[in-house]
């Protein structure tokens, strides 16, 4: 049996009651990051071998996971924040163990797509999730003209991504170009000591931004352009 465990995505006190006994129980827990996991791991005093999942090294890992699944063993894979194979290694790993018959338990919890999601001030239905964006500008670009003009019956969708602090100045200046009037929610370090929520036109987000020396932080971008 496959657990997929859903882990705090920045305050280790956002985890329920089921995930961490089911991460007590398991033979052993798969994770991206070994260093992350035990964090997690060590704050609620649970002691399991861990098993490295990367994209890189999936190919040599993933047989030696089904064998442990095919004896019986109970795995949990985890992520480093949030709802596993979401934008995280593990999509190949559940299609295989799915093709192999094995049983996949989902264990719900935190997830910085809904979070960002029900605080933006935007619509929730519908809305498209693009993971992380490529970090060629120019294929940013095609993205947000292509999606600017997107419909889903007759509404326009929020559409949410991830971006780094380093890259989110460059990206947001693209989507201004395209609209600086389409609304944005940007969420900071959710969860965390230094949360926070910018909200308002892109060209005024922008704005705010580039006051600043340095932008830290994971970002989970909603916006919905205005048509």
């Amino acid at each position: 049996m496959l657990y997929l465990v859903s882990t705090p995505i920045g305050n280790l006190k956002d985890i329920t009651f089921r995930a961490t006994e089911i991460l007590k129980e398991v033979d052993e827990i798969i994770c991206e990051s070994t260093y992350k996991g035990n964090i997690l791991l060590n704050h609620y005093q649970i002691k399991k071998p861990l098993i490295h999942l990367t994209d890189e090294n999936q190919l040599q890992v993933l047989p030696k996971i089904l064998e442990k699944l095919k004896q019986g063993k109970k795995l949990a894979l985890i992520s480093d924040a949030g709802t596993p194979t979401l934008s995280d290694p593990g999509q190949f790993l559940v299609k295989r163990v799915i093709k192999e018959n094995i049983k996949i338990v989902p264990v719900p919890g935190p997830s910085a797509v809904l979070s960002a999601l029900i605080t933006s001030g935007l619509s929730t239905s519908p809305f498209l999730f693009l993971g992380f964006l490529p970090k060629n500008l120019s294929q940013k670009q095609k993205i947000f003209q292509e999606i600017s003009k997107l419909k889903i019956g007759k509404k326009t969708p929020s559409i949410i991504f991830f971006e780094s602090p380093q890259r989110i100045i460059k990206t947001l200046e693209i989507l201004n170009q395209i609209n600086p009037k389409t609304r944005i929610s940007l969420a900071r370090e959710m969860t965390k000591i230094y949360e926070e929520f910018l909200r308002g036109n892109v060209d005024e987000v922008l704005k705010i931004l580039k006051q600043r020396k340095e932008i830290k932080g994971e970002i989970t971008v909603v916006f919905k352009i205005n048509n």
